[in-house]
């Protein structure tokens, strides 16, 4: 039996091991394959949230996956609904789908590294070998992927590839089926690992989008490129500092939805390379700068065909408006505009908000 790994990413303690979703992807490719005699027969199971209450702020994309012959892999909010979902995750591999509430009281909660109690509603449902082997593939290279599924477990399909071009499995109704995959390739321009359900043609659909943790380029150096570092790390993303122009356009041009670009060098040379990230059309494209350095910029981008609606995909200057003083600070806005953006979120203050907290 695989034993459930050490989280990492968002809310885990730096270096506490591999991405247990990489783990997840090999034993899923496993598993497809019949390898170690662990399918053969048998089937394959997942279970994901349908819904949550309470527990804190925790991550999307929470799946455990298993065989009927007892193998599991995954973790569910840090293992605090293992009670319940890994005997769920094993009675579906079987075939047949169901629905169970799990609550989890303070103490094991908060043990389990959340914030506090809460309850969940899983969905376990069987994934054929085809879209268990396509999703396994894509999280063990890390490569972006999405499960969908009706929420009554009867109906799922994989989608993979750069823009989740490639459909693996089915959800029955082809109207329904065109309305869900549409709007998971909508959720995939967030550049965010999303959980949500989508109504199409009628029917609620389960959505769980994985996407690559961003890789934020800083064109430039000094103390706020070092703090952006810092801020990386902390938030499990990857980093890293160019300073030459043909080096940064490379970087941009090699650009997914994810990825953030932070231009710190007022050097006009390189309007270049934001020129590339407008044509390009993806990432956080964000540059630095004194309102006199912006307006220059904006002048010289309109001058070399850029349109008003072009320019107001260049965050300049970068970040939320937090009073930000320090360069640690200033980093922290940064990061915080990107957060938001990501989500979909207005990044006003949570108490003014009647949105969910916490995603």
């Amino acid at each position: 039996m695989t034993t459930p790994t050490a989280p990492s990413g968002p809310g885990a303690t730096p270096g506490s091991g591999s991405d247990p979703r990489r783990e997840l992807g090999a034993d899923l490719r496993r598993w497809a394959a019949g390898g170690d005699g662990a399918v053969g027969a048998v089937g394959i199971g997942v279970v994901r949230v349908l819904e949550r209450h309470g527990f804190g702020s925790v991550e999307s994309g929470q799946l455990l996956a298993g065989t009927s012959g007892g193998d599991v892999s995954g973790l569910l909010y840090r293992g605090a609904l293992d009670d319940t979902a890994r005997p769920l995750v094993t009675s579906v591999a079987g075939g047949t789908a169901r629905v169970e509430q799990a609550h989890v009281a303070e103490t094991p909660a908060v043990a389990a590294g959340l914030a506090c109690a809460g309850g969940a509603t899983l969905l376990g449902h069987t994934l054929p070998a085809d879209a268990a082997s396509a999703l396994g593939e894509a999280l063990e290279a890390a490569r972006p992927v999405a499960l969908l599924a009706t929420v009554d477990g009867a109906h799922a399909l994989v989608l993979t590839g750069p823009e989740l071009d490639d459909v693996h499995g089915s959800l029955g109704d082809a109207t329904t089926q065109d309305e869900a995959v549409t709007a998971a390739r909508g959720l995939l321009r967030r550049g965010a690992t999303a959980t949500e359900q989508v109504t199409a043609a009628g029917t609620d659909v389960l959505v769980d989008l994985w996407v690559p943790v961003p890789s934020v380029v800083v064109v430039g150096e000094g103390a706020l490129g070092e703090a952006l570092h810092g801020q990386a790390r902390l938030l499990g993303w990857t980093s890293r500092t160019v300073t030459g122009l043909d080096e940064a356009r490379a970087a941009v041009q090699a650009f997914t939805d994810a990825d953030v670009v932070v231009l710190l060098d007022h050097d006009p040379a390189f309007d270049a390379m934001l020129l590339d990230g407008l044509r390009h059309g993806r990432g956080f494209l964000g540059a630095l700068g004194s309102r006199r350095t912006q307006s220059a910029r904006r002048e010289r981008l309109l001058a070399a065909g850029v349109t008003e609606s072009g320019l107001e995909q260049i965050h300049g200057p970068v970040g939320l408006d937090l009073g930000a003083r320090t360069p640690a600070e200033t980093a922290v806005s940064i990061v915080a505009q990107v957060i938001a953006l990501r989500a979909g979120r207005s990044a006003s203050a949570l108490a003014a908000s009647g949105g969910r907290i916490g995603g």
